[in-house]
């Protein structure tokens, strides 16, 4: 009896072991991996212009999304005129010209008798441009004549068109970024100065005025502008660029970058939250820390499964050894032994195997537990 218990305890042993083995060595790569694997070479790379940003918890914005203009501060916009009645004799400065405060931009002749005419100087009030010129040399001008507009635009007002259900959650000092399409997207941080007087009745809207810097002098009235105005905020929300987004409404993926494999890109369903003017919640679908493509993402759409490089050169160039074609790798004895992982990098036939194998001790001990005591005949 002891020795068929021994050979029991072997045979158990041994199959558990083999069971094991098996099932590690013949799981090759995740088919649902290889549909969504997408392997480029490093020309391609280049190619697209691809960059890669991580999936991080930041503090998550939510926004309101408005439109509007770049307009002038109406009280740094100066008119030029003469005291006298007389002529414009000499204009020194013209339509764009920027000029310095006290600077010489006209001089007007006097209707006065004299030889010659007594002749005054007209300096401009501020520094700024001259956005507006109504004379020409030689013309007849009357006190009370606007002869030229000169306006300070070191700073502009940036009126946004405010839909009237969320202008309710807004307060001057409410912040906002603000981007301008024509000076290069550039996007200027601001805050609300205060709401206009009145709302458009057939719009449903409210002006709200927010100032904006421009000491360059690159922006000018008329100007789109494009208001994300923030109204909350959250903490620690795993979010990802909004360019990193793709797909259709009802499947949206984001392609993140291989754990395994170089210049391979895996393309991930994932379940959206919130979104703002720069990124996007991530519901489900990534873990924190995945590198996921910003830039370039949209191209990789269109790719495909082929991108220059096959799964069984890319994995055979990563590890230093052949592998068959569905990625598992090829052993001494011909099989395949290529652990199957997800983006994640799980390892699912070992912790079966380590499964099996424990499972085995167990029912083991579980025998020797069970054996009848010394000196007692088994019935």
């Amino acid at each position: 009896m002891k020795h068929i218990s021994r050979l029991a305890f072997l045979v158990l042993g041994t199959f558990s072991f083999m069971v094991a083995h098996t099932m590690a060595q013949e799981s090759a790569m995740d088919p649902e991996r290889i549909r969504n694997i997408v392997i480029l070479d490093e020309t391609a790379v280049l190619n697209l212009g691809l960059e890669t940003a991580l999936a991080d918890e930041r503090s998550f914005e939510t926004t309101v999304f408005a439109v509007g203009r770049i307009e002038e501060i109406p009280a740094r916009r100066y008119s030029l005129s003469s005291r006298i009645p007389g002529r414009a004799v000499e204009l020194l400065a013209f339509e764009g010209d920027k000029v310095s405060r006290g600077q010489l931009v006209a001089r007007v002749e006097s209707r006065q008798p004299g030889d010659p005419p007594p002749v005054i100087e007209l300096h401009a009030p501020v520094d700024g441009m001259v956005v507006a010129s109504h004379v020409l040399a030689g013309k007849p001008v009357e006190p009370d004549m606007d002869l030229m507009d000169i306006a300070d635009r070191s700073e502009m007002w940036a009126v946004a068109r405010i839909p009237e259900r969320d202008a309710a959650q807004m307060k001057p000092g409410t912040r906002a970024r603000i981007r301008i399409p024509a000076s290069g997207g550039e996007v200027i941080e601001t805050t609300l100065l205060r709401f206009g007087v009145e709302a458009d009745r057939e719009a449903g809207t409210v002006l709200g005025v927010f100032a904006m810097p421009n000491p360059d002098g690159r922006l000018v009235p008329g100007m789109r502008a494009e208001f994300s105005i923030i109204v909350a905020a959250r903490d620690g929300v795993l979010s990802v660029p909004r360019e990193a987004v793709q797909g259709d409404p009802a499947r949206r993926v984001v392609y993140v970058k291989d754990f395994e494999l170089p210049n391979a890109y895996l393309k991930v369903p994932v379940v959206l939250g919130e979104s703002n003017d720069r990124y996007v919640e991530v519901v489900r679908g990534l873990w924190l820390g995945d590198e996921v493509v910003t830039k370039g993402s949209y191209s990789l759409g269109f790719v495909g499964g082929g991108g220059g490089i096959s799964l069984k050169e890319a994995l055979d160039a990563a590890h230093g050894h052949a592998h068959n074609e569905d990625g598992s790798e090829i052993s001494a004895e011909g099989a395949v032994s290529h652990n199957d992982h997800d983006h994640h990098g799980a390892s699912s036939g070992w912790l079966v195997a380590y499964t099996v194998g424990m499972t085995a001790l167990a029912l083991v001990l579980a025998f020797r537990r069970a054996r009848p005591a010394k000196g007692i005949a088994p019935c």
